[in-house]
């Protein structure tokens, strides 16, 4: 029970009797202006009502949001964006999820919050809990990567789990590090980053899919993979001997590729001068024999006629190339050319 506080003639020693106030704002005391106050209060507890109900009534939901009802706590369904009514004073509650949003989750390192049209900034802190892992030639690695997901189910997302954000990281970080476990860390620093977002990918989908929590996957992408800072000088070394060997290797492979085509081109080209002489040996035999098969023929029939054309023909061939034909005599002085064939004509005179 309340009491109120007596004065003793003190002055005021507490607070107003609590029953005296309530029946000053309820008009429950005597006289006309009692009753005028506390219709003045119901009133303005009814605008006061009023008002609040109006601005409980309407929610707005987003384009790449959608809106999950709920009412005294079950869930009535999901709202496309928009301006929408629902009942007011509380009595349904709204839950927004962005569900046409790509989000993203960070493993090794976290992303600063950035102006739009500036370069992105990292935190400096080290979160080697995340991202030191073990590969299967029992080797340490530093492995930094990021998976992407829409939420595809907002309800599911909502209510299927406790905490689906918290569980997508423990699988994400499950499935990591077992894929780089049966790797060569070899393997993980060069050619197998490809093959590991596509499995890491398919799995973790797998898993959320088992447990049905409304998330689908879109897009695992590994950052920076590196040792660990302590094995790093080393490591370099090592990869600049491997990036000198394919180096070499490849000098070696171009080498060959142009060696090779040459030898075999010159090969190609004797094999084709022989087969061209060959052919070229064996029809010139064949036109001679057919000449000869003529020309005798003809002296068969004329051998005379025949015999003197042959000699002719040959005079002709070979006088031409004769030259200067001198004939020395003894006792004179000098040669007297008897017959110049190659001689040209001097000023028209033979």
């Amino acid at each position: 029970m309340i009491q109120s506080v007596k004065d003793d003639g003190r002055g005021p020693s507490g607070p107003p009797d609590l029953f005296e106030l309530i029946k000053k704002l309820t008009g429950g005391g005597r006289g006309p202006s009692r009753g005028k106050l506390g219709g003045g209060f119901i009133g303005v507890l009814l605008l006061i009502l009023l008002v609040w109900g109006a601005m409980t009534s309407f929610y707005t939901v987003q384009p790449e949001q959608r809106a999950v009802v709920k009412r005294f706590g079950s869930v009535k369904g999901i709202t496309d964006p928009g301006l929408h009514f629902k009942i007011p004073f509380g009595i349904d509650q709204i839950q927004l999820v962005a569900t046409e949003r790509v989000l993203k989750q960070e493993f090794g390192f976290r992303t600063r919050g950035t102006r739009q049209g500036e370069s992105s900034t990292y935190s400096a802190a080290e979160f080697e809990d995340e991202s030191l892992m073990l590969t299967g030639d029992l080797n340490m690695i530093d492995v930094e990567w990021v998976v992407q997901y829409r939420i595809e189910d907002p309800i599911k997302f909502l209510y299927q789990m406790r905490e689906p954000t918290r569980t997508l990281r423990d699988i994400s970080e499950s499935v990591m590090r077992r894929i780089v476990g049966n790797m060569l860390g070899s393997e993980v620093l060069t050619i197998g980053r490809v093959e590991i977002q596509q499995k890491a990918g398919d799995e973790i989908q797998v898993i959320l899919n088992q447990y049905d929590a409304g998330i689908r996957i879109s897009t695992v992408e590994m950052q920076d993979v590196v040792p660990p800072p302590a094995v790093q000088p080393a490591f370099n070394e090592v990869n600049e001997a491997r990036q000198e060997r394919e180096r070499m290797i490849n000098e070696a492979q171009k080498r060959v590729n142009q060696e090779i085509p040459n030898a075999e081109g010159a090969a190609l080209r004797t094999v084709a001068e022989a087969e061209g002489y060959a052919t070229e040996r064996v029809n010139r035999a064949d036109g001679e024999s057919t000449r000869f098969s003529a020309v005798l023929r003809e002296y068969q029939q004329a051998p005379t006629v025949t015999r003197s054309r042959l000699y002719l023909e040959t005079l002709n061939e070979i006088l031409p190339n004769i030259g200067q034909i001198l004939v020395v005599q003894d006792g004179q002085v000098g040669p007297l050319p008897l017959l110049d064939v190659n001689r040209k004509t001097i000023g028209g005179d033979k």
